[in-house]
């Protein structure tokens, strides 16, 4: 590969992956779909296609469920709904005690980001609604596969998956979403990192005065 050619796999910081992706993502515009960023740093990718699409942009939660010892390992995720989704060749050495123990956990550590991103409100309606699920990158995917299915249970009509960038394969229960939209994909893909000059950590205070900025962003009646 090029220095070109690498050069073009590369985003300056989330806000210029997310421009580009809000650019790919224009012909959802005229269905005034609700915007999901995936927190923490999907929610900063998803604030800038929410501002070009002129649409609704929220905060939704999703965490990996970690394998005990071996924090980095997840055998699946959970929902802030509790949707979970559990890869039984990665959970096989594991109780179903001891799954629910570790859910448990994620979950009360999802409730304190509602508390934080959303102060408490629930999710908008999805019943007919066009819904894009945006993250700052996908690695496994195992996280958005229980968003996708919280987005269906909810009646969403149609459902996108979005991400500046992955590797070129990922869970392939990600391909009942609708629609996936994927700027660059590396084929010596090794972590969502990779593809940003600076990819630091998005602070639970940037996030909280992007989703603000983003309502004063809407379109008034």
């Amino acid at each position: 590969m090029s220095k070109l050619d690498e050069e073009r796999l590369i985003f300056k910081d989330r806000a210029e992956a997310g421009a580009q992706l809000a650019e790919r993502l224009i012909s959802y515009e005229s269905a005034h779909p609700l915007v999901f960023g995936v927190a923490r740093g999907g929610v900063e990718v998803a604030y800038y296609v929410a501002r070009r699409l002129h649409a609704e942009l929220y905060p939704i939660m999703a965490k990996k469920l970690p394998y005990p010892g071996n924090p980095e390992y997840g055998f699946g995720a959970v929902a802030e709904d509790g949707t979970r989704y559990v890869d039984p060749r990665r959970a096989e050495a594991l109780s179903p005690a001891s799954i629910d123990a570790i859910v448990a956990r994620q979950l009360a550590e999802i409730e304190e980001r509602i508390h934080k991103y959303r102060q408490n409100k629930p999710l908008p309606p999805m019943e007919g609604r066009t819904v894009i699920l945006v993250d700052d990158g996908i690695a496994t995917g195992v996280t958005l596969v229980p968003l996708l299915e919280l987005c269906r249970k909810r009646g969403a009509s149609n459902v996108v998956i979005a991400a500046p960038v992955s590797g070129m394969h990922f869970d392939l229960r990600l391909k009942e979403a609708d629609d996936i939209v994927i700027l660059v994909q590396p084929r010596n893909f090794y972590a969502v990192g990779q593809a940003y000059r600076r990819f630091g950590d998005f602070s639970d205070n940037e996030l909280v005065k992007l989703v603000s900025d983003s309502r004063h962003d809407e379109p008034q009646d």
